[in-house]
């Protein structure tokens, strides 16, 4: 049976879309900008966008966290200092810390029978502090991030580092657990392990990328292992 769960924290713990919508909005309004819905979201695409560049190891996580707000300020004809509001997006971003229906449940559940692990490609003070705030820090017995580990998911690397830091790992009972295919599931696909995909909102699989096992939520995670037969990971 499974006994290392890597746990994804942005839309898999935490209420991203919440915490990006609050942060750019009392960011964008620091600059005098009137935070609409149509620069939110504008916003949300170009972070995405980047995001899939980092992935794709297209850019440097220094580069995207500055160039995305220089995109969106070029668009908007706005003369802004974008590493700046870089900074201060990360300082309102690290005080949202709003958790997913049912999540801190689980995470109490789970923590009961498997070794927790957190896995993420957030910035590392960021996810640090969001989750001491949300107090969930002590369910995870060590948070792997990316910007500490030197590697970003999808990249079997960040998982072979993350990895050696457990004395006695076996992979063969690991799982990743993640919403994002082609960062926690394709990563897990990379690295050899097992995946979960949680996906809320039903979207199609990806060719190229395998999925083992679907939930819509964190909390459906625990009723899922316990139908798995005790042989079915080794």
């Amino acid at each position: 049976m499974f006994q290392y769960l890597f746990l994804d924290l942005d839309d898999t713990i935490f209420d991203f879309h919440k915490a990006e919508y609050v942060a750019v909005g009392k960011t964008m309004a620091s600059l005098g900008i009137d935070p609409t819905e149509e620069i939110r979201d504008r916003y949300r695409i170009i972070n995405l966008a980047h995001w899939k560049m980092l992935e794709r190891k297209e850019r440097t996580r220094e580069q995207i966290v500055v160039d995305r707000f220089a995109v969106l300020f070029q668009e908007l004809g706005v003369d802004a200092d974008a590493a700046q509001c870089a900074e201060q997006y990360a300082e309102n971003l690290s005080r949202q810390h709003d958790l997913l229906p049912g999540a801190k449940e689980a995470l109490e559940i789970l923590g009961k029978k498997y070794r927790l692990f957190l896995a993420s490609n957030g910035t590392g003070w960021v996810q640090v502090r969001r989750m001491k705030d949300a107090n969930i820090g002590h369910y995870f017995e060590k948070a792997f991030i990316s910007e500490e580990i030197g590697e970003n998911k999808p990249d079997a690397a960040f998982f072979r580092r993350s990895f050696s830091q457990i004395p006695d790992f076996d992979p063969a009972k690991a799982l990743m657990v993640g919403d994002s295919l082609t960062s926690d599931i394709l990563g897990a696909n990379n690295a050899g392990i097992a995946s979960c995909w949680v996906n809320p909102k039903h979207k199609p699989r990806q060719p190229g990328i395998s999925v083992d096992y679907e939930i819509s939520a964190l909390s459906e995670l625990y009723p899922l292992l316990e139908t798995l037969p005790v042989h079915a990971c080794e």
